[in-house]
């Protein structure tokens, strides 16, 4: 006595391994189940199908569903952001001297809104600044921004 696995199983193995990519991070439980929704359609059209050949199905069925995914999918969506992107775009960024620099020291400006996730950042500005000053940032060194003066 044999296994006999009728189209409606196929079906629901696809469905459950679907609803399994819900509590999964990695796509491959979905992959598996279209795979099998496949082979479900395949075993609908053709009932005679043996289950040798319908697990063959289902796993080439999987193997192109992942294989595509990986291979054409997925390296689209992935973020193609370069690593001075970011602060490319801080410069211009306004804030507000809350501690001014003393002697050779580095003062400290906040921003409304962070500048690569930080609200305060320490600071070289080349010409006189007080606490309360508006400046603008003009580059970055190391971890610090150079910034000027903004005259309003």
């Amino acid at each position: 006595m044999g296994i006999e696995l009728l189209w409606w199983h196929w079906m629901v193995v696809g469905i459950i391994l679907i609803m399994l990519e819900v509590f999964l991070a990695s796509f491959i439980s979905l992959w598996f189940g279209l795979g099998a929704l496949v082979t479900g359609g395949v075993v609908w059209f053709f009932p005679q199908t043996s289950l040798a050949v319908a697990v063959l199905i289902w796993v080439v069925a999987s193997s192109v569903f992942t294989l595509g995914w990986f291979k054409f999918f997925n390296p689209r969506m992935v973020d193609k952001t370069k690593a001075g992107i970011s602060r490319e775009a801080a410069i211009g960024e306004t804030g507000q001297v809350v501690k001014a620099p003393s002697g050779k020291g580095r003062g400290v400006v906040r921003f409304s809104l962070p500048v690569l996730s930080e609200d305060e950042w320490p600071f070289i500005c080349e010409s006189e600044v007080a606490a309360g000053d508006r400046v603008v940032i003009r580059d970055f060194s190391g971890n610090a921004l150079v910034v000027e003066k903004v005259n309003a």
